[in-house]
């Protein structure tokens, strides 16, 4: 069977950066950020997972009539990698493929397109043994990025606020890079200047 990739959206962080509101419900072009980031991933065709945390209620009617599956993320003050362990579990509990891939996606990112996300997808399908990330049109390595099953167990056991960082680094050789286009990689939106900046550059 051929591999299928699962979208995970982490959006379970506190947004504590924002300092005066919760930047996934910030709207751009009329859309909350992560209703936005949501529709991207649907677009793809693939499973999209959400993590959230618990009592998120605006976050989650955001995502009201959208067909993702939400992951409540009970411990979620400890960090992001609760939401990879929870994520992770989430997938595996829906008895994945061997072959299948998990891409994680931070829900703060707003430059991606369906394109963009499935151009990643095919690459990870004919090579299911890589990571593949997705990185600048000068080959600097930014998000989304996709680990495949066998180093899922992994991710489900790193610690504290980080993603997939240390899986990565532990992994240097089975890394690919695509460059995707413009800032898309690398663009996100995580306190009041980004924002304004954003804003301020018509995108």
């Amino acid at each position: 069977m051929q591999p299928v990739v699962h979208i995970l959206i982490l959006a379970a962080g506190a947004s504590s950066r924002m300092r005066w509101a919760d930047k996934l419900l910030l709207p751009i072009e009329g859309t909350p950020i992560l209703r936005r980031v949501a529709q991207v991933a649907l677009a793809t065709g693939a499973p999209v997972w959400v993590t959230l945390p618990v009592g998120a209620d605006a976050r989650k009617a955001t995502l009201s009539g959208l067909d993702v599956r939400i992951v409540e993320v009970a411990d979620a003050s400890l960090g992001m990698s609760r939401s990879l362990v929870r994520g992770i579990a989430a997938i595996i509990a829906g008895d994945p493929g061997t072959d299948d891939g998990v891409m994680i996606l931070p829900a703060d990112m707003p430059g991606f397109t369906p394109e963009a996300l499935t151009d990643l997808i095919t690459r990870y399908v004919a090579k299911p043994q890589s990571i593949w990330r997705g990185g600048t049109l000068d080959g600097r390595a930014g998000h989304p990025t996709i680990f495949p099953r066998h180093l899922w167990p992994a991710l489900a056991a790193v610690t504290g606020d980080e993603g997939g960082r240390s899986v990565v680094q532990a992994n240097r050789d089975r890394v690919m890079i695509l460059s995707l286009p413009g800032p898309m990689a690398t663009l996100d939106l995580d306190t009041p200047e980004d924002w304004a900046a954003y804003r301020a550059s018509g995108a």
